[in-house]
């Protein structure tokens, strides 16, 4: 079945517009191929030269804000659609699936194993099998913290002063200022500075996890 009769976009570009499109053609296989490349590189800078490992973080991300920092490994599918803000930190083993933007705001600290996941598939047999797919970006805003193995889902948007607790998995959008648990994850209280003491942390902020 032809699915894109009377569309003229290739399918790259079907992709970049956040419509259905099917991943063929040379330049979205180029796209991954270069990014694939670039994230083997940043692995072995940050052993060898950690300033020319931040010059190629920079090349392979659409932004990367001042003191922000990627521990590898690093797993991202284009990169250029993988925004990061200033004095962001991101631990090991961020899978970062950025077929649609991914945009992460300033003073995010996101614990390792963490999945941020744009792809979406048709539910219909059909076109799932011919392969169709398409993707809806992710906002993670300011001063948001993401614990261990936390999983967000297409489309969500991840309010500025958040916690989400480790393993939660995110698919719909969580307030600013919102302490939030669980599979689907859940709001469980707003946050606030009152009150503050070091033994009210729910994690260890010291490892972002």
């Amino acid at each position: 079945m032809d699915y894109f009769t009377g569309d003229p976009r290739s399918n790259y570009q079907r992709m970049l517009d956040g419509d259905f499109y099917i991943a063929d053609g040379e330049e979205i296989p180029a796209a991954t191929a270069r990014s694939f490349e670039l994230q083997n590189r940043y692995l072995e800078l940050c052993r060898t030269d950690p300033a020319a490992a931040r010059e190629l973080l920079a090349d392979l991300l659409g932004s990367l804000g001042e003191e922000s920092f990627i521990r590898p490994p690093l797993a991202v599918d284009l990169g250029f659609n993988l925004h990061l803000g200033a004095r962001t930190f991101i631990n090991f083993n961020l899978v970062a699936l950025d077929v649609a933007p991914i945009t992460i705001g300033d003073d995010v600290l996101i614990g390792p194993n963490v999945q941020l996941l744009t792809p979406v598939h048709p539910l219909q047999p059909t076109p799932r099998r011919d392969k169709l797919e398409a993707a809806k970006p992710i906002t993670i805003e300011d001063n948001v913290w993401l614990g261990g193995g936390v999983i967000v889902c297409p489309g969500v948007t991840i309010g500025a002063g958040s916690v989400v607790g480790a393993g939660a998995v995110v698919t719909r959008d969580i307030p600013p200022n919102s302490l939030a648990l669980g599979n689907p994850a859940r709001v469980v209280r707003q946050l606030t500075d009152d009150g503050f003491t070091e033994v009210s942390l729910p994690f260890s902020a010291s490892s972002a996890g």
